[in-house]
């Protein structure tokens, strides 16, 4: 307890609980030699590598009967922080004087982080590149489905497989002793991508272009649909296809006829359901329209034309990129008319919420970006109402 006590003295910190392993080691290996005395006290009582050098002075002065001094802890070295900016040079500081001198911490802020949040329309070309380099590494998955289909399970909480059980009775005599197990398989929903083109959307059409791009490449052509809206309806999943996103692009822009030029949502998502949606292409699929909601066209056409999407899709996410502007209300005829049948309305603006995009369609966050959970979209009535039920008159004097 002396030399723990000695040890507080000269700087080094040492608790309680190290004095008393401390003491217990002593009582293993004993006082006779010098080593086991040594290794004892440095295996409980130092807890820090630079405390090992004041732990060695302080050793040699307590058991081995010299002088004890109070040995203090070493001074941290100065530290200068350096900051990169463009108009400093090199050895001097920003007052004109001497390079400082000592160890120097250089701290700087992360690009790539403020790259993600910044808006699409604020970017430059070499902040593009970079931004094109980050959508093509990022991977949309939609979320899964239950299939018919079974597939083996070596849980019993599946359904019995009877022809599994007897093949592995015959290894045992024709006793089924180990049973098999059948579970429903499970596979991804289709992923259909409508991302407007017209002249509002000019500056988030590329990045749009890009995450459809993106998603055609990781999971091909057979579960992910892209369709350009614009004063037409173009359908891209071909031209999209393919490991180079930059060909990809190219070949999907020499297609598109109407790029940056009017939009009619309604009739677009009329080609859209009469050709494709309705017949098959989105029942029980992911449907994102990347729109900012303006629609020359006729807003009751646009939410007839909702209303059937919604009926056959499984979701359907609107992702708006003026949603992330400071009070931004959905005030756009467009975009009043189509909200009561989205499911998600979230932002569009940035790599982050793109990001953000790509986790709601794989149903791995809860719906909204920034600003809470959405409400249930108004429910669709079915095309034909179901008539009411009818009870069936009295057979006897006592039913009546």
């Amino acid at each position: 307890m002396g030399f723990a006590w000695v040890l507080r003295g000269a700087g080094v910190d040492v608790p309680t609980g190290s004095v008393v392993d401390f003491v217990a080691a002593l009582g293993l290996v004993g006082v006779a030699r010098r080593d086991g005395v040594y290794f004892a006290g440095r295996a409980t009582l130092v807890r820090r590598p630079e405390d090992v050098a004041i732990y060695d002075r302080v050793f040699a002065s307590y058991w081995e009967q010299r002088r004890v001094e109070r040995v203090d802890p070493p001074l941290p070295a100065p530290v200068t922080l350096a900051v990169d900016e463009p108009d400093d040079d090199a050895g001097t500081d920003r007052d004109g004087g001497e390079a400082p001198t000592g160890e120097t911490v250089a701290v700087r802020f992360s690009a790539l982080e403020v790259l993600r949040h910044k808006d699409f329309a604020a970017l430059d070309a070499d902040e593009w590149n970079e931004a094109h380099r980050l959508l093509a590494a990022l991977r949309v998955n939609p979320d899964q489905r239950r299939t018919r289909r079974l597939r083996k399970t070596a849980h019993s909480r599946g359904r019995p497989d009877m022809g599994g059980t007897v093949r592995r009775s015959l290894r045992t005599g024709g006793e089924a002793i180990e049973r098999a197990w059948r579970l429903p398989s499970t596979r991804g929903r289709r992923l259909v991508v409508l991302a407007d083109v017209s002249g509002s959307m000019e500056p988030y059409a590329r990045a749009a272009m890009r995450f459809a791009q993106a998603a055609v490449a990781a999971r091909g052509v057979n579960t992910v649909e892209v369709f350009a809206l614009g004063t037409r309806l173009t359908r891209l999943t071909r031209h999209l296809a393919g490991r180079d996103p930059e060909i990809a692009l190219r070949r999907a822009a020499g297609e598109v006829v109407d790029w940056s030029g009017g939009t009619r949502l309604g009739d677009g998502l009329a080609g859209f359901n009469d050709r494709w949606g309705v017949r098959g292409m989105a029942r029980g699929a992911v449907v994102v329209i990347l729109s900012d909601g303006w629609d020359r066209g006729d807003p009751a056409q646009l939410a007839a034309e909702m209303a059937r999407l919604a009926r056959v899709a499984h979701r359907v996410i609107w992702v708006n990129p003026l949603k992330a502007t400071p009070g931004y209300a959905p005030l756009a005829r467009g975009m009043a008319a189509a909200l009561p049948y989205v499911d998600q309305f979230v932002e569009g603006h940035s790599l982050a919420s793109l990001e953000h995009l790509a986790r709601i369609i794989a149903n791995e966050t809860a719906p909204g970006f920034a600003g809470g959970p959405v409400p249930p979209r108004t429910p669709v009535s079915p095309r034909r109402p179901v008539p009411p039920r009818i009870p069936a008159p009295p057979r006897t004097l006592e039913e009546a």
